[in-house]
């Protein structure tokens, strides 16, 4: 083969070497589709549902209370809410979310959630870099209640941001 076709096959072939990497860091460093497996966190997202996972807003912003988050837990990929923070003391009663005594609103669609104070599972207040999270379907859901326990900040693997199917119901997730 001579020089010149050489060079028109490496000028050909380069610009798709480039869409090739940057779509592999895109998806490697920032974003990301995740599937809801199972009910949890009805109403919100529904089994099979395809989200865009957020990898790099949550390094950039924090954790919030609210956020829906993605989490490596035991090699598993799965889907909760944030509701407590680190230094935090969460207890439910009556139905009614308590973060240090206090009553937060909760602004988004759930299912009833039983009694629970966080001493149940071992503690008085959340441990730094561990967050407390439920999945909206209270009544059916493993997570920081009963099986998942505190989740440790770096299996956070990022925010659920965007539902991306089924197409019908494309939206923000909040």
């Amino acid at each position: 083969m001579n020089k010149e076709r050489i060079k028109k096959i490496v000028k050909d072939v380069y610009p798709y070497v480039i869409v090739v990497v940057m779509v592999i860091l895109i998806r490697t460093f920032v974003i990301t589709p995740a599937i809801v497996d199972g009910p949890s966190m009805e109403p919100t997202l529904y089994d099979n549902n395809v989200i865009l996972l957020n990898k790099l807003s949550y390094k950039l912003n924090g954790i919030e209370r609210f956020d829906v988050v993605v989490i490596d837990w035991k090699g598993e990929k799965i889907i909760k809410r944030v509701i407590g923070l680190p230094g935090e003391h969460v207890e439910y009663k009556d139905g009614s979310l308590y973060i240090d005594g206090f009553v937060v609103e909760e602004n988004f669609k759930h299912e009833e959630t039983s009694n629970f104070k966080l001493e149940t599972i071992g503690y008085l207040t959340i441990p730094g870099d561990k967050y407390f999270v439920v999945g909206d379907n209270r009544p059916n859901s493993t997570d920081s209640r009963l099986g998942v326990g505190l989740v440790n900040k770096e299996d956070i693997l990022g925010h659920a941001s965007i539902r991306i199917f089924p197409i019908n119901e494309i939206n923000k997730i909040k």
